[in-house]
This record gives C-alpha cells, structure tokens and sequence, in this order.
C-alpha cells in the first residue's frame, strides 16, 4: 500500500515547481526544495525496483520515463525542424536524451525542462552499482556527491562535464532515497538526526546568504548552498516521514488530486513549461505588469488548467508505460505494485537564441541550478552566457532564462 504522506510530498513538489516557474520566486526554492526532494523520492523508488527484479529494473523504469518524451517530441521537434533547427543525428537525443538534445530559440525555453529527464536517467544508470556501493560503505558513498560538488564549486575541477556537475548537486538526494528505501534515516536516532540535519541546514543557509546568485537568494544559482539546505530538508521531511497520511483521502477531492498529480507527474513535467512560456506575452497584451499579483495568479491558474486538458489528452502513455489500464484520469485504485510508481519532474533553466543550443545546458557553465522561472517571468530574468553560477537549461545570447525549479 502506498504511504499517502511520500505522494503528498511529491505533489506539493510538483505543485511548487510550476507555480515557481511562473511566478519566479527566488523564496519558493528555499521553502521547499522540490528538485532534490522529487529526485530523493525517486531514488526510493529506484532501490526499491532493483530490490524486487534486480538490474531489470533499470530497463522497466526507462520503458516507464521515455514514451512520455517520444510524445512531446513527436509534436515539438518537428516544429522546430520547420523553424530553423538543424536535421543532424543530434536530434536523435530527443529520443534517449543522455546528453542535452539540440533546440533552437524558442525550443530551448518551452523545452529547457528536459535536463530533469537527463539526469533520471543517468542516476537510473548508475543506480545498480550506486546501491551495490552504498550497502557496502554507506556514509562514504553518500558523501561522494557532496564532496564531488565541494571540489567543483571550489575551482578544482572548473570545467567539469555538466552530467557529472549533476551528479554533484543532485545524486546525493537520489541516495538519500535509497537511504529511506533501507530504513536507515528511520533508525537513526533522533539525537544523531536532528543536529545533522541543524548542521547542514546552518552551512547551507551559510553559504547561500554570502554566496548569492544573480537571482540573489534562488538555490537554482546557488549549487553547493542547494544541496546542503536540500540534505537537511530530506533528512526532515523524509528522514521522520510518518506511515502515512490518512487525512488526505478524507477530503474525496483533495485525495483525488493528489492520486492525478502523482499518476501523471511526468505529463505535468513535460508540457507546463511550455505554458508557462506561450502565456507569458498576455500579460503585455492586456496590461499587467509581469510582477502584477494578479497577473500572475491568472497565469498559474491557466497553466495548471491547459497542463489538465494534456492530461486528460496525454497522460494515459505514462499508464501504458507502466503497464497499468490506460485512464483518462487515473483513479484511486491502482493495478501495480506501490514501489512502481511514476517519476516525478520539474524544468531548468534555459533562454532563447537564434541558434540551435542543447536544451538542458546553459552557455558558459550552465547545469542543473535553472535560469530564472517562467521565461519572462522573473524579476530578474538572467543572460545565460559565461559565468552564471547554477545555469541550468538552455541558455541564449538574448531573451528570457528559464529556471530548473
């Protein structure tokens, strides 16, 4: 059976990265850091698959993330095939993107989510020996991630590969997971917990506060300062998840919601940045002010209801993928096990350019930290050239960036 507080998180999760994407609200990604808390829950997911079928799984969970993609690309790479993209094998990454897959301007805004698939997929690829390695020596493999980024953020290794700055930020969440999958963050005694989670919190608050990003405080720029504050939120959040969370069933339409969101996470992944993007012009058109709180709320109302009618359009891939009766709007009961469930998502950061650039990689230095949210949106929208600290996505000469979430 499924523990109701694990799909509250990811629904709070998904809910807080497309609202920050419109709004662009540096404070949401320190209330709740979605990404590393989604890639922590997917992590659980992931030892959980290998412990049940073994290395099979990796293949189950890719049969279960790529047919979602190969949909929006079906509609999205044509159309940018028509508006200038190049036709080179490159493309072909919109297939099994484990590298950035090639965009052009305003593809590399509406798609800058993809980085998000990239890493899943690298971190499932890994995931084998990860597990193998973390039973062994858990607290050094553990750390592994966050001294890897430690050494990258100081200078060390200055022009390391995106995936493997990923793997810095973000993989040390993915063990965290395997950690809850173990029970190990269960057992740990509350005397050993609280004060690691204080310490990591302290350091990470630390060095956002004197490290801050051109966004200023947003963890999307801020990387090492983002993976310490996330630790000690998922040691919290998930380290002392209770069992369950009965309330939410209670309330037959907040249930419902929460049951769609997690069923169709990656749908709602997938297409909202677009959304987000496409409405943005509105708010010139008539009249706001791209910071007008009403604006703003419009916005998210209608991103959330167009991402819905996908959804209903859509969303039922992600239950052929799993091997589930397809449904145009899943419902309570479910025909697998609990530990298959969908993975969660979110976008990066990208910006618009005339030429064809890898969505999921920002010029310059750009990885996972995201531009700023909602294309345009921002207060502060970012140029993604050169040294922009945690640019994730795609980035442009000119125009708007994108944020990871």
């Amino acid at each position: 059976m499924r523990n109701r507080y694990l799909d509250l998180l990811r629904f709070l999760a998904i809910v807080r990265v497309v609202v920050y994407h419109v709004t662009g609200s540096a404070a949401l990604t320190l209330i709740f850091p979605a990404m590393s808390v989604m890639f922590a829950l997917a992590g659980s997911l992931m030892a959980a698959s290998l412990d049940r079928t073994g290395p099979p799984a990796v293949l189950r969970r890719l049969r279960r993330l790529l047919p979602s993609l190969w949909v929006l690309s079906a509609l999205f790479v044509p159309a940018m095939l028509l508006t200038g993209l190049p036709l080179t094998p490159k493309v072909l990454l919109w297939l099994f993107p484990v590298s950035d897959p090639p965009a052009n301007g305003w593809g590399s805004v509406a798609l800058s989510m993809i980085w998000y698939l990239r890493d899943y997929l690298w971190f499932v690829l890994a995931s084998p020996l990860a597990l193998w390695l973390f039973r062994r020596a858990p607290l050094p493999t553990l750390l592994a991630p966050y001294a890897l980024l430690a050494v990258m953020e100081f200078g060390v290794l200055p022009a390391a590969p995106t995936v493997l700055r990923e793997f810095g930020l973000y993989f040390g969440a993915w063990l965290l997971g395997f950690a809850h999958h173990d029970g190990l963050l269960r057992r740990l005694a509350g005397r050993v917990l609280v004060p690691a989670a204080l310490a990591l919190g302290a350091a990470g608050l630390t060095w956002i506060f004197t490290h801050p990003g051109p966004r200023g405080y947003d963890l999307n720029d801020i990387h090492l300062g983002n993976a310490l504050w996330s630790a000690a939120f998922i040691l919290v959040a998930i380290g002392r998840a209770p069992a369950g969370a009965g309330w939410v069933d209670r309330n037959a339409v907040v249930g419902r919601v929460v049951t769609v969101l997690n069923r169709r996470a990656l749908t709602v992944y997938l297409w909202h940045m677009p959304f987000v993007v496409a409405l943005t012009p509105l708010v010139d058109l008539v009249g706001w002010s791209r910071r007008d709180p009403v604006g703003l709320a419009v916005r998210v109302v209608l991103v959330f209801a167009l991402v819905g009618v996908v959804t209903v359009l859509v969303g039922w891939v992600e239950d052929v993928a799993a091997r589930r009766v397809p449904e145009l709007l899943p419902s309570g009961s479910r025909s697998t096990p609990a530990g298959r469930a969908a993975a969660p998502a979110s976008p990066a950061p990208a910006g618009a350019g005339s030429e064809p650039v890898p969505v999921g990689v920002g010029a310059g230095t750009a990885h996972l930290g995201g531009a700023p949210a909602a294309a345009p949106s921002p207060a502060a929208p970012v140029p993604r050239g050169g040294r922009v600290p945690a640019q994730r996505g795609v980035r442009a000469a000119t125009g708007p960036g994108v944020s990871a979430g």
